[in-house]
């Protein structure tokens, strides 16, 4: 292989390899499932979907656990019934909300 088609193969690689990681992020970020929706403050430590503010940038980098700011896909109507001891109302929210003390 001359010198001139190796650097051809790489720059085609590194480009593959690009191409997935922005498909991969756009993939988090991209809406939900029609069966699912974001429910925040639900997640445990580490086990959130993705983000929604400081402190976490995507998929399992919830702080604490029930984070206000960190949510996880449930199934489409369940939010508002799933338990979330930190959410001002005891389950989990539509919208990232300040946890409560315990």
């Amino acid at each position: 292989m001359s010198h001139t088609t190796s650097r051809y193969v790489s720059a085609a690689a590194m480009a593959l390899a690009l191409s997935a990681a922005l498909s991969a992020s756009a993939i988090s970020a991209a809406e939900p499932p029609a069966d699912k929706e974001k429910c925040f403050g639900v997640a445990l430590k580490g086990k959130n979907d993705c983000a929604a503010g400081p402190g976490t940038s995507c998929a399992g980098t919830a702080k604490i656990d029930y984070q206000g700011n960190a949510w996880s896909l449930v199934p489409k109507g369940s939010c508002d019934k799933t338990a979330s001891p930190t959410s001002p109302s005891g389950f989990g929210q539509m919208q990232a909300f300040k946890e409560r003390k315990s």
